[in-house]
């Protein structure tokens, strides 16, 4: 599988390390409640089909970014800076 960072190009899926779902948000801090807490560490819906994944390419340009790919067929159809898509989150856009 080849992933193209948006700084590096193109690039080889071992430069790259699979950090899982990018869709969970991180509950708030010290007053989020255990079980919530707990569902957000351990708790993955394990879906067939295109999904949000973070990946950090640490063999390249040391970005974290936000992979769209399907897991059927391991086509990816986006990849953004992961920084960007928090932004973005952030100001309520629909990224």
């Amino acid at each position: 599988m080849r992933i193209r960072c948006p700084h590096c190009g193109e690039r080889d899926n071992g430069e790259f390390s699979y950090l899982g779902d990018a869709a969970p948000v991180r509950p708030d801090g010290m007053e989020a409640e255990a079980g919530a807490m707990h569902d957000y560490v351990y708790l993955r819906d394990n879906r067939a089909g295109e999904i949000r994944e973070l990946w950090y390419h640490g063999a390249g340009c040391r970005s974290w970014l936000i992979v769209t790919r399907d897991t059927r067929t391991h086509a990816i159809s986006d990849v953004s800076p992961a920084r960007d898509v928090a932004l973005a989150r952030r100001r309520g856009d629909a990224a």
